[in-house]
C-alpha cells in the first residue's frame, strides 16, 4: 500500500454531564414543590430508565441540559451544515424518499414478478435481495449451494440470470438497490451489462451497490477474500463509478447488519461512519480527490424501535460526517458534506411469537426514518420472523410508508422535533459517544486495522449479550414473547421448495453448452493475470461477465490470486 494519508482529528464535541447540569430556579421549584410529593406517594415505575441501547434517561430535559449549546452551529437549518435538520432545504415537503421495498426469492423470474408487483402499487425503487449461495459467489449448481438455492434472496448465477430478473423493467427509468457484498463488482458488472442491452446510458442510470465489506468482517461474515483485496476491489468500484456512472452510487456503508448484529445505537453510528472514513482514505491513497467519490458515498442504517434514539442517531450521522469531511479531507464541494441515507426496520425486532405486532412495530420505526430524515426507505414485513414476505405482508409493509407519506401530516414541516431539550441533547449525546468510538479506532490504525484484533466484533458481541441478559430477566420487556403471551394460529407462509435449484442447474447446464468456452477460458485468465498486478479489476470482470462466465468462476479465478478469508475466533 501507498503511504498513509494524514488527516486532522477533530475533536469529539463535548456535551453537558449530569454533574455540570446546572436547573434554573423554577426547576428546582418544580422538583421540590410538585415532583417531589408525587414521588413519596407512588414510585416511579423503574429505579433507572434507559434505551434500547441502555443509554441512560432522564426524566424531564430542560434548558439546564442545553446550557452549552449553540443552536445556530449545532442545530442550523436544513440544507445547511452541519445538516443536522436534513440535507434539503424543503426535505419531504419537496419529494418525499423513495420507497425501496426489499425483495428476491426464488429464481429470476420469480423476482421479476413481485419487483413488477410492488412498482404496479406505487413503489418508487427497486431493492434487490440476492440468496446465500450468490451472495458467497458460489453458482446455484455448487455443492455448497445445497439447500439454499433461491431460499433468502433470488439466485444469480449470470448475465443471463440477471436478463431476466430485470426483463420489461427499463433501468434507465427506475432506481435499484442490490444488497451484495463480497461479488458486488461482479453482480453490479452484471447489472451494466444489462444496462447497456437495453440501451440505458450509463451516465444516467442510478442506484446503489452495497459493497461494503468492512462490515462482512464485523457483522455479516459474507466474505471471501482477505481485507486487502477486497479493499482493492471496493476502491476498484469506486474509480470505476466515479468515471463511468456518476448518478450510481458504488457503495452504500451500512450500519444496519452491525444492528442486527447485537450492537447499539451508539456503536452502530461509530462503527459505519468509522467504515465509511476508511473507504475514503482508501480511495485517496488510490490517488482519487474526495470531492471526485464523496458524493457517491451513501448509507444504510437500522430503524430500531427506540423512537428518540433512533431520530437522534440520523441527526448525529450527518453532523459527524459533515464534520469529517470538511476538517479530515478537505472537502470543498458541499455534495461531499451530505450525508445520504437510505434505512431499513429492524428485523432484529421482528417476533415470530404474535407477528401481526410486527405492523405496528415497523410503522413506528418507519416514522422514526422518516422524522430523522430519510432519503429512502423499506419496512419489514409482518412475516419476516418466519419466512420470506408474501404478497400480502409486502403490500401492507408499502401501505405503512403511504400512509406515513399522506396521512400522517409528519412531513408537512423540515424537522419537526428539532429544538425538542430532550432530541437535542441525545442527539449531543449520541455523537459525542460515537466520536469516542472513532477515535478509538483511529488510535489502532484504522479500522482494518481494528477488525484485525477484533476490536468492533467484541464491542458488539458483549453489547449483544448484555441486551439479551435485560429480556431473558425481564428488564427489556417484548410484547408476545416475554410478556403477555397468548395463543396463536399460524401463518400463512411464503414456501421455496427445491425445483428452484433444479431449475438453476438446467439453465446452467443450457449457457455452458451455449457459450463459447474458449471465449470465457480467455477472459477468466485475463482476470487472473489483472489481480497479479494493480489495474482496475472492473473491466476485466465486466469482459468476463459479457461472455457469460458465471459468478462462481469469476470469483474463483480471484480465489486463485487472492485466496480466502478466516476469521480469528473472539476470545
Amino acid at each position: 500500500m501507498t503511504e498513509k494519508i494524514k488527516t486532522t482529528v477533530p475533536p469529539a464535541p463535548k456535551t453537558s454531564s449530569a454533574g455540570a447540569r446546572a436547573p434554573s430556579a423554577k426547576e428546582r421549584a418544580w422538583e421540590k414543590n410538585t415532583l417531589r410529593p408525587v414521588l413519596e406517594k407512588s414510585a416511579e415505575r423503574e429505579t433507572q430508565f434507559t434505551s434500547i441501547s441502555d443509554h441512560p434517561i432522564r426524566r424531564l430535559y430542560t434548558e439546564a441540559d442545553l446550557a452549552n449549546w449553540d443552536a445556530a452551529k449545532e442545530l442550523g437549518f436544513p440544507g445547511a451544515p452541519p445538516y443536522t435538520r436534513g440535507i434539503h432545504a424543503t426535505m419531504h415537503r419537496g419529494r418525499l424518499w423513495t420507497m425501496r421495498q426489499f425483495a428476491g426469492f426464488g429464481a429470476a423470474e420469480d423476482t421479476n414478478q413481485r419487483f413488477r408487483y410492488l412498482l404496479s402499487q406505487g413503489q418508487t425503487g427497486l431493492s434487490t435481495a440476492f440468496d446465500l449461495p450468490t451472495l458467497m459467489g458460489y453458482d446455484s449448481d455448487h455443492a455448497l449451494s445445497e439447500g439454499e438455492v433461491g431460499k433468502c434472496g433470488v439466485a444469480i448465477s449470470s448475465l443471463a440470470d440477471m436478463e431476466v430478473l430485470f426483463d420489461q423493467i427499463p433501468l434507465a427509468n427506475v432506481t435499484t438497490s442490490m444488497t451484495i457484498n463480497s461479488p458486488a463488482a461482479v453482480i453490479w458488472a452484471m447489472y451494466l451489462a444489462v444496462a447497456e442491452k437495453q440501451g440505458a446510458d450509463w451516465k444516467k442510470i442510478s442506484g446503489t451497490l452495497q459493497n461494503d465489506i468492512l462490515k462482512e468482517y464485523i457483522a455479516q461474515k459474507e466474505y471471501i477474500y482477505p481485507p486487502e483485496p477486497s479493499m482493492r476491489l471496493v476502491v476498484d468500484t469506486m474509480e470505476f463509478g466515479a468515471k463511468h456512472t456518476p448518478k450510481f452510487n458504488p457503495i452504500s456503508v451500512s450500519g444496519y447488519h452491525i444492528r442486527e448484529a447485537g450492537s447499539t445505537a451508539i456503536q452502530e453510528l461509530a462503527f459505519t461512519l468509522r467504515d465509511g472514513l476508511e473507504y475514503a482514505e482508501w480511495a485517496m491513497r488510490r490517488g482519487m480527490d474526495v470531492d471526485d467519490f464523496a458524493p457517491q458515498l451513501s448509507f444504510f442504517f437500522n430503524a430500531h424501535s427506540d423512537f428518540f434514539e433512533e431520530i437522534a442517531k440520523y441527526r448525529a450521522a450527518r453532523r459527524i460526517w459533515q464534520k469529517a469531511m470538511v476538517e479530515r479531507y478537505r472537502a470543498k464541494n458541499p455534495r461531499s458534506w451530505a450525508l445520504r441515507f437510505h434505512t431499513q426496520t429492524a428485523g432484529c425486532s421482528l417476533t415470530a411469537q404474535q407477528p401481526y405486532n410486527n405492523v405496528v412495530r415497523t410503522a413506528i420505526q418507519a416514522l422514526a426514518a422518516v422524522l430523522g430524515g430519510t432519503q429512502s426507505l423499506h419496512t419489514n414485513s409482518l412475516d419476516e420472523a418466519w419466512a420470506l414476505p408474501t404478497e400480502f405482508a409486502a403490500t401492507i409493509a408499502l401501505r405503512t410508508q403511504q400512509i406515513i407519506a399522506h396521512e400522517t401530516g409528519v412531513t408537512n414541516t423540515v424537522d419537526p422535533l428539532g429544538g425538542s431539550y430532550f432530541v437535542e441533547t441525545l442527539t449531543n449525546e449520541v455523537e459525542c459517544g460515537a466520536w469516542n468510538y472513532i477515535e478509538k479506532i483511529d488510535a489502532m490504525g484504522g479500522m482494518v486495522a481494528a477488525i484485525e484484533r477484533s476490536y468492533p466484533q467484541r464491542e458488539i458481541a458483549e453489547a449483544s449479550y448484555r441486551y439479551q441478559m435485560e429480556v431473558d430477566q425481564k428488564e427489556k420487556i417484548i410484547v408476545g414473547v416475554n410478556s403477555y403471551v397468548t395463543e396463536e394460529k399460524p401463518l400463512d407462509i411464503l414456501q421455496i421448495d427445491e425445483t428452484v435449484a433444479h431449475r438453476q442447474a438446467e439453465r446452467l447446464n443450457k449457457l455452458r453448452a451455449e457459450r463459447s468456452s474458449d471465449e470465457v477460458a480467455r477472459r477468466l485468465a485475463a482476470l487472473r493475470n489483472a489481480s497479479k498486478g494493480r489495474e482496475n479489476l472492473m473491466p476485466f470482470i465486466y469482459d468476463a461477465v459479457k461472455s457469460y462466465a458465471t459468478l462462481g468462476e469469476i470469483c474463483d479465478a480471484m480465489k486463485d490470486v487472492f485466496g480466502t478469508y478466516e476469521e480469528v475466533a473472539i476470545t
